[in-house]
């Protein structure tokens, strides 16, 4: 006997699948963005530098190699003013420069942070920029600075000796010294300091050596 009961329809999920771009995915992908910008994450990028900080970190490790960028020595501090033409040499002195560091900086301190820094041309804007307002006169003076680098003194040129001439020169070398460089003062390596035997056949001074194989090729 058929079974008289209708079997219940089975509803069908129309939901559609979820796609490979799921959270999971996402996540993933994103966290190997962060790495690969070099930023970890959850962690807030690092602020742009502005240009008269980049020019302060410059200076502040010049010359300094154990430096971090973030304070700056009274010596740099005196080089980023002559260099940058804070320093005119009539209104702004290089004693003004060092008195404005002395005052800026703390009394067991020797060096001075970018916010002091600030201070300082702050200070030093007023000397230079007499015929302006406070505000435009530290403005000219940022503008003096920014994007500014350190300028590489030329290199010290070596000084010719008599007794190093003498020593260097290959012509005046005299004796199994003299065997180990060619005309050109090029040296010979291994052929000047060893006798090496000659097995080309020919006798030792012989003119013509090396040229055997050509002479019986062009008899052919």
């Amino acid at each position: 006997m058929a079974d008289s009961k209708a079997k219940p329809t089975k509803v069908t999920n129309k939901t559609p699948p979820k796609s490979l771009g799921d959270p999971t995915r996402e996540k993933a992908a994103k966290r190997l963005s962060q790495e690969s910008e070099g930023t970890p994450e959850g962690a807030a990028a690092a602020p742009e530098l502005s240009a008269l900080e980049e020019a302060f970190r410059r200076f502040a490790v010049h010359g300094d190699t154990r430096a971090t960028g973030r304070e700056m020595h009274g010596k740099n501090w005196s080089k980023l003013c002559r260099d940058c033409q804070v320093i005119d040499g009539r209104n702004v002195t290089i004693t003004d420069v060092d008195i404005v560091f002395s005052k800026i900086k703390g009394k067991s301190c020797r060096t001075i942070t970018f916010e002091q820094f600030k201070e300082a041309l702050e200070e030093l804007s007023k000397k230079r920029f007499k015929d302006k307002s406070s505000e435009e006169a530290v403005r000219e003076v940022h503008r003096l600075i920014e994007g500014k680098s350190p300028i590489i003194s030329g290199v010290t040129k070596a000084v010719s000796s008599p007794t190093v001439s003498r020593l260097t020169d290959t012509t005046r070398f005299t004796g199994s010294h003299k065997e180990r460089f060619d005309p050109s003062g090029k040296g010979k390596g291994k052929a000047g300091r060893v006798d090496l035997l000659d097995e080309s056949g020919y006798v030792s001074g012989y003119k013509h050596a090396g040229t055997y194989d050509q002479k019986v090729q062009g008899g052919k």
